[in-house]
């Protein structure tokens, strides 16, 4: 699959990327996906959510009525969950949700992902630009020009540029992620894939050696 490299004002450079089979161009597979998008939202969650049992709600612990003769049921402590104010019975508990993929796995969802957005032509290619300083509407302009400004934008860049990601981070529908940091549920989540022209070649060399 051939690409032609573009330039942030939107038109062809002349230069073109081949893309390599091995890692555009694979069968997709859906379960390694599922398991990769499922770990991370899962390692996301922070697990803090909390009720109070009838252990450790802050009530008097006195037999609130008599045994017997009262005509109702009998009640031992306002704890009881029965009572308004009462413990929670079964709650949430702080728990972990981490779990592990193998790394096999991961790769392999990852690569599915990238075949995908090559099969539907949601890929680009960019030549690498920076910001001189921080400014969101230089970036809206980019977005403009390459006409993706109403998609969901995954911007893949070889090395973190300080400029780029504050000047992207208030875009509500632009994410930015390094080689190191591109993960199967950036890739799914975004409606198009921008490549940086040296993030594409260092992605094709690594995978090659």
């Amino acid at each position: 699959m051939e690409l032609a490299v573009y330039t942030i004002e939107g038109k062809e450079t002349g230069r073109t990327v081949v893309l390599n089979d091995e890692l555009f161009n694979i069968e997709p597979n859906d379960h390694a996906i599922w398991l990769d998008v499922k770990q991370y939202l899962a390692n996301m969650r922070q697990g803090t959510s909390k009720t109070k049992g009838r252990a450790e709600v802050a009530y008097s612990t006195r037999k609130i009525k008599k045994q017997k003769g009262t005509g109702g049921a009998r009640a031992g402590s306002i704890k009881s969950p029965v009572f308004v104010g009462g413990g929670t019975i079964f709650g949430p508990k702080p728990r972990n949700y981490y779990f592990k993929v193998n790394k096999q796995v991961k790769l392999l969802a990852r690569l599915s992902a990238l075949a995908y957005k090559a099969k539907e032509n949601k890929l680009m290619i960019v030549e690498d630009f920076s910001l001189e300083t921080p400014k969101t509407k230089d970036w809206v302009r980019i977005n403009n020009n390459l006409q993706i400004s109403d998609k969901k934008s995954l911007f893949v860049l070889p090395e973190q540029n300080i400029n780029l990601y504050l000047s992207s981070r208030n875009l509500q529908r632009v994410s930015l992620a390094t080689i190191s940091d591109l993960n199967t549920y950036g890739i799914m989540n975004a409606s198009v894939v921008v490549f940086f022209e040296s993030s594409v070649n260092a992605l094709q060399s690594n995978a090659n050696s």
